[in-house]
């Protein structure tokens, strides 16, 4: 029987799996934004057949490549949801494992490396950070078992290790004993068409967009914010991202909006005097970056990844210290005009698609080795 043009056109690219089951939509903060962002810019690469396998809530995300739903899978973000996700993919007969057939590559671009790969197809998982490892006392016992099941012994398993920064890798390597060539560095990227500069008026308020997990520091910056209106600053907080219950009762000066549309954050960040970001760990950090597109002055921790992220664009902090946040955020806001340069100049060496090249080269070399 004769074959369409269609098919074997189809035949002859290389088939990745990108499997994304424990996804769930406006949850999962960067890692989310990558997942997206990477399989957009895949989808431009014409020598690659991309299949997405999603569960039912993330119906419809992923444009411009085969998206696989399966709707047997409502994945939700708690540590019980995700392990049940696991267990219920992790059966040679469960459904998803089709998609597998005839893949060069799989790649888990999600870390958790469900539907289990099928025997002699090369793997690729890309680990986020071992925030688990450096800083165990933020997780719980079920927690940190979890991601050691699913983030760790993984890792060793994988034929590339795909990570966002340079801190991350020396932190894995440091932390899981991973030899350093397995690890492949594809930093993170800004959507520059979506985030552009803006030099107007800016509002009097501070900008935080992160999740209310404990690293992110939500309690010393709102201290530090009292401390500035205290030494007569008319300062308002503005807070994005969800767990806002974990937040409590907060002053009558901030406001927490939760899980905004990217139009209001892109809004957000071109309205703001100054972005802060007071996280005590990062594998990446993108809020700093989408803000210097933005022209929006940053004053960011000296933590994790953000030295090497910010680089000389950003005031940093020490984000222990209440005094230290607000000094660093009064700078960064009286030396926008020596800031905002830096930033544009900063931003501009990080896009989706060098992020997306790494990967593809990861790809190409394993589907011919």
């Amino acid at each position: 029987m004769n074959q369409s043009p269609g098919a074997t056109a189809a035949a002859s690219r290389t088939k990745v799996v990108l499997p994304m089951l424990t996804l769930v939509p406006g949850g999962m903060g960067g890692s989310e934004t990558y997942a997206r962002a990477l399989i957009r810019e895949l989808s431009k690469e014409p020598d690659l057949d991309v299949v997405a396998l999603v569960p039912a809530m993330a119906e419809g995300l992923f444009d411009g490549v085969r998206e696989v739903v399966l709707p047997q899978l409502r994945s939700a973000g708690s540590t019980a949801d995700r392990l049940r996700t696991v267990l219920r993919t992790s059966s040679p007969w469960f459904a998803g494992r089709r998609e597998l057939v005839g893949a060069a590559v799989v790649h888990f671009p999600l870390t958790v490396p469900v539907p289990l790969r099928r025997q002699g197809i090369p793997m690729v998982q890309t680990l986020h950070d071992v925030q688990h490892h450096d800083l165990p006392d933020l997780f719980s016992r079920p927690e940190r078992a979890y991601r050691v099941v699913t983030y760790d012994l993984p890792a060793r398993r994988a034929d590339t290790v795909i990570t966002v920064s340079e801190f991350c890798k020396e932190r894995i390597v440091a932390q899981l004993g991973l030899d350093p060539d397995r690890i492949v560095v594809a930093p993170l990227g800004v959507d520059h068409d979506a985030h552009s500069p803006y030099d107007g008026r800016r509002q009097s308020f501070v900008l935080y967009p992160a999740g209310a997990w404990r690293h992110k520091n939500h309690g010393r910056l709102i201290a530090a914010m009292a401390l500035l209106r205290e030494q007569g600053s008319d300062l308002r907080l503005v807070l994005t991202g969800g767990r806002g219950d974990d937040l409590g009762q907060l002053p009558e000066w901030a406001e927490h909006r939760g899980m905004v549309p990217d139009v209001e954050l892109r809004e957000l960040y071109r309205s703001a005097s100054c972005l802060a970001f007071p996280s005590l760990y990062e594998g990446f950090g993108l809020p700093p970056l989408e803000a210097m597109a933005s022209g929006c002055p940053v004053a960011a921790a000296d933590s994790g990844s953000l030295p090497e992220v910010c680089g000389d664009a950003a005031v940093m902090f020490d984000p222990r210290a209440v005094p230290a946040i607000a000094a660093a955020i009064r700078q960064a806001i009286s030396s926008r005009d020596r800031l905002v340069p830096l930033g544009l100049r900063r931003v501009a060496r990080f896009s989706w698609q060098a992020c997306a090249e790494a990967h593809v080269e990861v790809y190409r070399r394993l589907a011919n080795r």
